[in-house]
């Protein structure tokens, strides 16, 4: 696979964060692991996946949380993580495309 598509295929996964927060965001880096046999761009789909899943694991420990106050900080910093952290892996993948981003302080599942 070319240079222009990797990055691309990589972009679409990490920035899918930013379509909503829906099945759709979700959605995109698990047809993109499905379609791509680029093994760099299935590596960042499935960060990316992972990514997702403990967003909303945690938004679920965080959101429960809330009812006793020490959640809403948590909350807070949960938003601003989902949006820092994808930001981050696309100027990485623009950088370097021939390298999977990896994000910190994720539970990887796949």
């Amino acid at each position: 696979m070319d240079t222009d598509r990797r990055k691309l295929f990589s972009i679409l996964a990490h920035g899918s964060i930013f379509f909503s927060s829906t099945l759709l965001a979700f959605a995109v880096p698990i047809a993109i692991l499905l379609i791509s046999e680029d093994e760099i761009v299935q590596r960042n789909a499935k960060e990316a996946i992972n990514f997702h899943i403990n967003l909303y694991v945690f938004g679920v420990i965080f959101g429960a949380l809330s009812f006793i106050v020490i959640g809403i900080p948590f909350l807070i910093g949960l938003i601003i993580v989902s949006f820092v952290f994808p930001i981050v892996a696309i100027v990485e993948i623009v950088n370097n495309p021939d390298r999977a981003y990896r994000y910190s302080l994720v539970f990887r599942l796949f």
